[in-house]
């Protein structure tokens, strides 16, 4: 039998009614450990959380990777590239892209008997992913493309739809100013609502034929290219690689392709979510500390009771590793303990937040409308581990005490 556990679950277990100090310390050690354990399991869940909503509604609108032409300015009045089916097929094969569509953007102006607004018309073509509008459609259905037909048929956002006071089938009239102002009738057929206002605030889905039309584009140009990709950790890597491929390749009318993945186009977003990361490890290190240090002064408040007993030990010849061994396993139960409540308050309250929505968002301010979770279980495992091992470090020092204890006085210590 291992001695040292052998001793070191009778002090745990022990259940003595003359010892008033110990029971009060351990709960605390326990508490600061589940504490600490449920606030990093709800930080990584919910920070996490938050970067792949806001990132995945950010590529939903605009994908990926992005081709467009060199020349091209920072604004939705783009300049076109002619798009072959020679280089659909070799985007179509170049290794980690998943999914190949055309888009054009045109900025005007939507106007109804009361209100107007600025808006942006997104032109798709038939080979759009609608995966993204599907879930995070309110209200109507999506339209279809044809390609021998001009739809007139669009989707808008519930933010749009509120402030001019449009529903599905509603119709309304679009101003586009060119040379000389053209209007275009489009007809509401759905809904959609993302939670980031920054896009839902401007884009109108419709049919590309309608931005060809209107700059008198022909049928095989569009503001640009986007690409899906089969692995989000490799964005940077493949985006890269299509940059140099794409270098030295032009349209049919000279016009150089210009390669940015989703990262290049937004920044101010994306380095808004890495610094995110920066507040995740401060989280962790505090609550670590917490932990940590209320299980320091709950293991030294347990060696300066059982004194006595460290003493007599050391009187019947047992060494100082083996007693440190002991206190040890100690505070492997208690930090034990702590981290199977700590997991199931953090647990439990990711599960209410992530099926209830209890806790609501400014969607203007933090692009979702309920603060979001995502646990997995090699997140949930890591962090068990890192704890474990973390509060089995910081409890070495304290265990240094039993080395100064003398057999002879600490025999008589009460």
């Amino acid at each position: 039998m291992n001695l040292e556990l052998f001793i070191a679950q009778r002090i745990h277990f022990n259940k003595e009614e003359d010892r008033k100090v110990t029971p009060p310390a351990v709960r605390i050690a326990i508490i600061g450990i589940a504490f600490g354990l449920a606030v990093m399991i709800l930080s990584v869940a919910i920070v996490i959380g938050f970067k792949k909503e806001v990132r995945n509604k950010v590529i939903g609108f605009g994908s990926h990777i992005q081709i467009t032409n060199f020349d091209s300015n920072a604004s939705y009045e783009s300049t076109p590239i002619a798009v072959s089916d020679t280089l659909l097929n070799e985007l179509r094969s170049f290794p980690g892209i998943s999914h190949v569509e055309a888009f054009a953007t045109k900025p005007g102006i939507l106007k109804t008997e009361n209100d107007f607004q600025g808006i942006v018309l997104k032109g798709i073509d038939s080979d759009y992913d609608w995966t993204f509008f599907r879930n995070n459609l309110k209200e109507g259905e999506l339209f279809t493309i044809l390609p021998d037909k001009n739809s007139t048929d669009v989707i808008v956002s519930r933010y749009l739809a509120n402030l001019l006071d449009l529903k599905v089938d509603d119709s309304f009239l679009t101003y586009f100013v060119q040379e000389d102002v053209r209007a275009r009738k489009f007809h509401i057929t759905g809904i959609y609502e993302t939670g980031f206002l920054d896009y839902d605030k401007i884009f109108v889905i419709a049919d590309i034929k309608q931005v060809r039309r209107l700059n008198g584009w022909d049928k095989d140009q569009a503001s640009g290219l986007e690409l899906q990709i089969n692995d989000y950790d490799k964005l940077d890597q493949i985006a890269e690689d299509l940059y140099f491929d794409m270098a030295d390749k032009h349209d049919r009318n000279g016009n150089a392709f210009y390669t940015r993945s989703i990262k290049e186009l937004n920044p101010m977003i994306f380095n808004w979510l890495d610094i995110l990361d920066i507040n995740v490890v401060v989280i962790l290190v505090l609550m670590l500390a917490v932990a940590g240090f209320t299980m320091i002064s709950g293991l030294l408040i347990i060696i300066l009771e059982r004194t006595n007993m460290i003493g007599v030990l050391k009187a019947l010849g047992q060494n100082n590793t083996s007693i440190r061994r002991i206190f040890l396993y100690v505070s492997f139960f208690l930090i034990g303990k702590g981290m199977l409540w700590g997991n199931i308050i953090g647990i439990s309250l990711c599960l209410i937040q992530s099926y209830f929505h209890m806790i609501t968002l400014d969607p203007s301010i933090y692009y979702l409308d309920a603060v979001p979770i995502d646990l997995s279980i090699f997140s949930l495992v890591l962090l068990n581990i890192g704890t474990l091992c973390v509060a089995m470090l910081m409890m070495l020092g304290p265990s240094y005490l039993i080395t100064k204890i003398e057999p002879a006085r600490s025999i008589r210590f009460e």
